[in-house]
């Protein structure tokens, strides 16, 4: 298609952006974007709360993986895709608000495949968000002679993995929880096989900064389940105390969360190839773990109410201690680890330990873990005014 026909039509030839563009930053389309997400993470992570305090913790913190998974997915794949090739013209734009619509309707699913078990309504939010992707790809490929095989090869291995994922609807829920896990597997393996041809020109800024913005929006629900739990230290009778206590503790994890991910400039370090997969894939578990962070703040806030008929403390302490701890060990191995010396790296892991072992004795959990996560941040900390005073 010519640029003037292109021109014509309001639409700018889909050519890929410079990788080295100086102040990109995220879009207003992006922000808008990631908006919807902040719904459908509130979703996982309220019924995730539910099923630990339901006596289901096993398989809701499974249930929500796997669902996380659909979210951190979609979102991933966007986000590296208009880095490289963002237009901002209307039929970019109509393509990304369908992708939208796909995140709403994966939300209202939400309960039925984390409670139920039937996930119909999920994957089909999900295929509308990556066949609108392969529609990009697709237009990628017509604009682009020079990317026409990486983006054919994205297209062609969305699509198929989408087929495979409309399919195991069909089967029972105990057949679609089993292939879930191999179908997973082959979405990740797409962008591997398709960039196997040709690189895409991601900007490694805009990328940190996006992780970074996905990252607040998991650390806010946190924030979220911190102020119930001062709105309920406010109507409490006999319990204000520990609900104090809880809603500080909260605002201190948050923070401290926050303080250990953005200890350090990320896009400096963010390079193509294999520590660009790493990157990409391994913050799955910093998200999801963020995420849940706020389902177990929550869970001690039933605990504590006396709101949960068969919740037990250790139950409680292994929801809030688990996703802190899984935090920290991922945000040092996606971020820190080569980057801080080794003592450093030993004495934050020590921290992250430090919060696992607050669920053995539920009575200081939550003073416990927010008092570890203080410590990591007093590591991180040290360690950068240590670095500047040896700089000339």
């Amino acid at each position: 298609m010519s640029g003037s026909i292109l021109a014509r039509a309001g639409l700018v030839r889909m050519t890929g952006r410079d990788p080295h563009q100086h102040h990109r930053v995220a879009s207003p389309l992006e922000l808008f974007f990631d908006l919807v997400f902040v719904v459908a993470v509130s979703q996982a992570s309220q019924n995730l709360h539910h099923g630990v305090v339901e006596g289901h913790a096993a398989s809701a913190t499974l249930t929500y993986a796997m669902v996380f998974f659909a979210l951190w997915w979609a979102w991933v794949n966007y986000t590296w895709f208009a880095s490289a090739f963002d237009t901002d013209d209307w039929l970019y734009r109509v393509m990304t608000i369908v992708q939208m619509g796909g995140v709403l309707i994966l939300a209202a699913g939400v309960h039925d495949a984390m409670v139920e078990g039937r996930w119909d309504t999920v994957t089909w939010g999900y295929v509308v968000m990556r066949l609108a992707m392969v529609g990009q790809w697709v237009r990628v490929a017509l604009s682009d002679p020079s990317r026409r095989r990486v983006a054919i090869r994205f297209a062609v291995g969305i699509s198929i993995v989408q087929l495979l994922w409309v399919a195991r609807i069909a089967f029972p829920p105990e057949v679609q929880f089993w292939t879930f896990w191999p179908v997973m597997i082959l979405e990740f393996l797409v962008p591997v096989w398709a960039e196997r041809v040709q690189g895409t020109p991601w900007h490694p800024h805009h990328v940190a900064e996006r992780y970074s913005l996905f990252t607040l929006i998991v650390l806010g629900e946190s924030l979220l389940a911190s102020a119930n739990a001062i709105i309920d230290a406010r109507n409490a009778e006999g319990h204000s105390g520990d609900l104090a206590a809880l809603a500080i503790a909260g605002v201190v994890l948050a923070a401290g969360m926050w303080w250990t991910y953005f200890s350090r400039e990320q896009g400096d370090g963010l390079g193509a190839g294999r520590r660009a997969f790493t990157f990409g894939y391994a913050h799955y578990f910093v998200f999801a773990a963020a995420g849940a962070v706020s389902a177990g703040i929550e869970v001690e806030l039933d605990l504590i109410t006396g709101a949960a008929e068969h919740l037990d403390a250790g139950t409680a302490s292994l929801a809030l201690t688990i996703p802190v701890a899984v935090f920290l060990v991922a945000t040092w191995a996606v971020l820190l680890r080569g980057r801080i010396p080794a003592a450093a790296s030993a004495l934050f892991l020590a921290a992250a330990a430090l919060v696992l072992a607050c669920a053995l004795l539920p009575v200081v959990t939550v003073v416990g873990t927010a008092v570890a996560v203080v410590l990591a941040v007093v590591v991180l900390e040290y360690r950068r005014s240590r670095d500047r005073l040896s700089r000339p």
